[in-house]
């Protein structure tokens, strides 16, 4: 017989992921209109490709199918195979990234891998037998071999589809058309790279499997990439989130909420990652030790993991931890657009807002004072392709640097977006990087930041580059926001600022319970004062002010940049010619020379911006120092990261550091967990604990905070 008390029991809620869910509940009817409108304003947006552009994607990625089986069975026939082999051999074509998620958008390219048999590799067979194959074809454009990237990969065009093919030697004779890409077993006696290339399909793969509704976590994903790119936040390479790394906090936002609709999850998303206790990592699933012993991410183990700011966890073996590029700086700009995203959403659910005003861009030259540009020409559009993406991916030590440098008081801001001068007749484009001193940090009257140093070990790292040819230049300049040039604004010229806050930067407007310090964009102040304490002095240690003149190399191009002589009205020429309040840099200047062949450059100078530095959307937000891990550069700098600085000048980054949270309690293992889950919403604080220090086995979601500051302290 049952007892009532088993009658009354109903079976527990699934279980998404490494903890409960935060809330079971479905949506109201508010919530499914909100949804719709959502949908609608990403479908004019023109987010979703077209049937026959879908359709043109199919039959490319099938004749490159045929291409890699052809170019197998070719080389299998010259290793002296029998026919029987040649007729076996294989290789099969799999998608991962955007393409495989389903979030992809018009002219978006594919993430593809070629799964090829024991005895064709990577080096020879890949990137010159098949390099030379695709090289023939009319279909094939802008074909460019990386073979010494993080994750080695073939980038061409193939008849107008951008294609990124990367390729896997596998343990086996023939590859089978329905090989299972997900079992560990293709791992077997591989090498580092390419269980690195396998495992962009392996975790594609695996976050499908792992989400509660893959159509809720497609529409909530393609929604936050391109909430991530207007807000100036995505970017793996220059050190904030690639593709993956939103995947992956999406989807454990679907865990968390498994019966939310896309409407609800956005708005979750921005509230669970507002209040998440960084560093602690964001897993969709354990972390899994298997035999064949490649190393997971594990800070008990590897130091290293332990200066990691924002990890953000793999779900396949080998588990790694897919954002190590994010800094202190980066980290830092995240969590305020997390903030900006999270007021927005809490309007529209008033109905004090619309969709559209959560994808305002973000104002980007209006929120900093000072600025460092870095200017990349060369000589044609192809060496400047492999150029500017080897510059941009040594943008994030640049960041890293000067967080070193000065011991974290100077932030770097560095924004994801080139710019072009089309007027030029040079290939050339720029990247800019936001200057701030660091909020409520006590500094003597007149002390400086001295950057000369870091600029120089910067550009060395830069002229490392081993595919440097003549014409390659990188010119790095300090410029004030009145003198940013005319061409990085979307109709060509600066926009009137007015004493009026308008409705973009009362959005932005961040305020925090430290001390009330408030975070607002700069073009919200109208009235100009004689002396703002954030303003920064450049102080001129330079005898003359004068650019002086240096020899031009013979193999050297010099394109006329600025048309001016030093000391005319160009923009870029005045962050040189201020009066006493000049930065200079120890870079050559785009400032053109009478003598005829020649140009004026700004050497021997020095770069020292003072303890003043600072803007209008200086925070209060803690952040946690340290290093981070990258990898090798590439022939176009098409990697995730690069070499790792080895080295850290911030006290919390001691990889002996524990870090404590607050509001949390352990239950007999030893793992933190909330005590009052069902009162999570809708003000829930989700984070999870090392259980040991610098270690990490499970998540465990915490109680609330009301705070909207992080509560992370670290303690040596």
């Amino acid at each position: 017989m049952l007892s009532s008390e088993g009658l009354c029991s109903s079976p527990p809620p699934k279980q998404y992921g490494v903890t409960k869910p935060i809330s079971m509940s479905g949506p109201t009817e508010a919530d499914i209109q909100r949804s719709r409108e959502l949908e609608k304003f990403l479908s004019d947006a023109g987010l979703y490709e077209s049937k026959e552009e879908a359709a043109k994607r199919e039959r490319v990625l099938d004749r490159i199918g045929q291409i890699v089986k052809d170019w197998v069975k070719q080389l299998t026939r010259l290793r002296g195979y029998t026919d029987q082999m040649v007729e076996e051999a294989n290789a099969v074509i799999f998608t991962f990234g955007s393409y495989r998620l389903g979030v992809h958008g018009p002219g978006a390219d594919i993430d593809t891998l070629c799964v090829g048999p024991s005895y064709v590799n990577r080096e020879e067979d890949f990137f010159f037998v098949l390099h030379n194959i695709l090289s023939e074809m009319e279909e094939v454009s802008e074909l460019q071999p990386v073979p010494d990237a993080h994750v080695p990969v073939m980038k061409f065009k193939f008849d107008g589809i951008s294609i990124d093919l990367l390729y896997a030697s596998i343990s086996l004779l023939v590859v089978p058309d329905d090989l299972d890409i997900s079992n560990v077993s293709v791992l077997y006696d591989v090498d580092e790279p390419t269980v690195r290339s396998l495992n962009g399909c392996r975790v594609a793969d695996q976050i499908l499997k792992l989400v509660p509704n893959v159509e809720h976590f497609c529409t909530t994903l393609r929604c936050l990439k391109f909430w991530a790119k207007r807000r100036g936040v995505y970017s793996n390479v220059t050190g904030f989130l690639g593709g993956v790394n939103w995947a992956l906090l999406v989807a454990r936002v679907c865990q968390l909420y498994p019966n939310a609709i896309p409407s609800m999850l956005v708005s979750r998303f921005f509230r669970v990652y507002t209040q998440w206790r960084w560093p602690n990592p964001v897993m969709l699933c354990p972390i899994e030790e298997d035999e064949l012993g490649f190393s997971v991410w594990d800070p008990r183990k590897n130091p290293r993991d332990r200066t990691h700011h924002m990890p953000i966890i793999t779900p396949a073996y080998p588990c790694m931890n897919s954002s190590y590029n994010v800094s202190t700086s980066t980290l830092r700009v995240m969590m305020e657009q997390f903030q900006y995203g999270n007021k927005i959403c809490e309007d529209i659910e008033l109905n004090k807002a619309q969709w559209s005003t959560l994808f305002e861009p973000h104002l980007f030259f209006e929120s900093y004072k000072n600025y460092l540009q870095v200017d990349i020409v060369a000589a044609d559009v192809d060496d400047l392709r492999s150029w500017k993406g080897w510059v941009e991916s040594r943008l994030r030590q640049l960041t890293l640097m000067i967080e070193r440098d000065t011991y974290g008081k100077l932030q770097c801001h560095p924004y994801p977006h080139e710019y072009v001068d089309a007027s030029k007749p040079c290939a050339h484009c720029a990247f800019f990087l936001g200057l701030q001193r660091k909020q409520g940090e006590i500094i003597q009257e007149g002390q400086q930041f001295d950057i000369r140093g870091t600029v120089d070990e910067f550009r060395h790292s830069i002229n490392m580059y081993v595919f440097w040819k003549p014409g390659m230049e990188i010119y790095v300049s300090h410029v004030r926001r009145k003198q940013i040039p005319s061409y990085v604004f979307p109709d060509g010229y600066r926009r009137p600022r007015h004493p009026r806050v308008t409705a973009q930067q009362q959005s932005d407007k961040l305020c925090y319970e430290d001390g009330g310090a408030c975070r607002t964009g700069s073009g919200e102040r109208g009235v100009k004062r004689k002396k703002d304490p954030d303003e920064v002095d450049v102080k001129n240690d330079m005898l003359e002010k004068r650019c002086s003149i240096s020899p031009l190399r013979r193999d050297s191009f010099s394109p006329d940049i600025i048309s001016h002589k030093f000391g005319g009205t160009s923009p870029t020429c005045l962050a040189f010619a201020e009066g006493n309040e000049m930065c200079q840099i120890d870079e050559k200047r785009f400032c053109s020379d009478d003598v005829e062949g020649g140009f004026t450059s700004n050497s021997s100078v020095i770069t020292s911006l003072s303890s003043e530095v600072g803007s209008s959307e200086d925070n209060g937000n803690e952040s946690i120092a340290g290093s981070n891990e990258g990898n090798n550069g590439s022939a176009d700098g098409s990697v995730e990261g690069s070499n790792n600085l080895g080295y850290s000048r911030s006290d919390s980054g001691d990889a002996d550091s524990m870090c404590h949270l607050e509001n949390v309690c352990a239950d007999g293992s030893g793992v933190f967990q909330d005590g009052l889950r069902e009162e999570l919403e809708p003000n829930a604080a989700v984070g999870m604990l090392l259980k040991t220090v610098g270690g990490v086995e499970e998540e465990a979601v915490q109680k609330p905070v009301l705070s909207s500051r992080l509560s992370l302290t670290s303690i040596a």
